[in-house]
């Protein structure tokens, strides 16, 4: 799931290569059409990945941000991290796929400027901990 309006995120995204399906809202909405819409890419078209990308420099944070978070990028990892706990939350179809191991959800922040992205939260599949943060 991505912002609706991040220019050349699927570029860079299909540089990692296969096909991707993509589900844009705005500030990680997350109603019964993208729930659906994922499930649908999971169970369907056997997605083995779902990728919950927020990213600096965004609307949606601003205009939400009164968390008492510290900096723009804390509240940008706190959204994502209950972005992803509400889909796994909401979807028994995506939680059971993800328990089984069939599925991954991943959290990352994309920094527009950057062009990078930095894993904030991972669920089905292993991390390192040792790799460097930009």
């Amino acid at each position: 799931m991505t912002n609706s309006w991040m220019p050349g995120i699927n570029a860079e995204l299909a540089r990692i290569g296969g096909d991707l399906f993509v589900v844009r809202t705005v500030g990680h909405v997350l109603g019964a059409e993208v729930l659906g819409s994922i499930e649908y890419g999971t169970s369907v078209l056997d997605c083995r990945l779902v990728v919950v990308l927020g990213h600096d420099s965004c609307g949606a944070v601003a205009a939400a941000r009164t968390t008492g978070s510290t900096t723009d990028s804390d509240f940008i990892d706190a959204h994502i991290q209950h972005t992803v706990d509400l889909l796994l939350e909401r979807s028994r179809i995506l939680a059971d796929q993800v328990a089984s191991g069939r599925t991954g959800v991943v959290g990352l922040a994309y920094r527009l400027a950057e062009g990078n992205a930095r894993l904030v939260t991972a669920h089905g599949i292993p991390t390192t901990t040792d790799t460097p943060s930009p």
